[in-house]
């Protein structure tokens, strides 16, 4: 049986190397670990404050800390799904790529529904996710395109 490493890529499901090894490549990738790092910062950020506003004695309710504990362990999901897409595997970048759409627009989403958190949380969630949204964008520029041609 052949195993030639135009076999093992595929098998694999890896992008070529020569591929991410672009100028424009390494910086969409180097963006889009820069902002994942930045939205776990403020997600962190974000838990920290609902701490501080329970500890004050307001009211924080169910909702906002399961959603504030929830967010930096997201981070951490898209920061490995980051490191596999830097090493070429094409199903990181296509999870990678959908969830940094789907993710923003239901955060932002369900704290407009009037009543679930007060105007400040919403704000904050908002502010958290928009390196995400940056994300979304250097992952459907050419370059990272182009290192992960769609499959015929």
């Amino acid at each position: 049986m052949d195993t030639t490493a135009a076999t093992k890529t595929k098998k694999t499901n890896t992008t070529d190397p020569a591929l991410l090894d672009t100028p424009g490549a390494r910086a969409a990738l180097g963006t889009t670990r820069t902002c994942i790092t930045v939205y776990g910062a403020a997600a962190t950020a974000a838990l920290l404050a609902v701490v501080a506003v329970a500890a004050a004695g307001h009211m924080v309710n169910p909702f906002m800390w399961t959603r504030a504990a929830l967010l930096p362990l997201i981070a951490l999901l898209l920061h490995r799904l980051a490191a596999s897409t830097a090493l070429g595997s094409r199903p990181a970048f296509e999870r990678l790529r959908t969830l940094t759409v789907v993710f923003p627009v239901a955060i932002v989403g369900v704290d407009l529904i009037p009543g679930v958190c007060p105007w400040w949380y919403a704000a904050l969630q908002t502010l958290c996710v928009l390196p995400v949204l940056r994300v979304a964008l250097a992952l459907r520029g050419p370059a990272l395109r182009g290192a992960f041609p769609k499959k015929p």
